[in-house]
């Protein structure tokens, strides 16, 4: 007997990037894709890309309202 099985995999949108993506992590309830973890850590904080970064992770912050 043949079970099918369900792709558990969903594509979520990085916060980095705006993209949907598979693979990241997730900070609370905001996701980040791998790609841009990668990016991120690899970033020297001299380079204007860094700014960028610290832009975008501030959404992380902000709380959502569920109602």
């Amino acid at each position: 007997m043949h079970s099918s099985t369900t792709n558990r995999f969903v594509e979520e949108t990085c916060i980095i990037c705006e993209q949907p993506k598979l693979k990241g992590i997730h900070l609370y309830t905001k996701f980040i894709c791998s790609d841009c973890e990668k990016d991120m850590i690899q970033t020297d904080t001299d380079n204007p890309k860094y700014r960028f970064y610290l832009q975008q992770l501030k959404k992380i912050r902000n709380k959502e309202i569920y109602s």
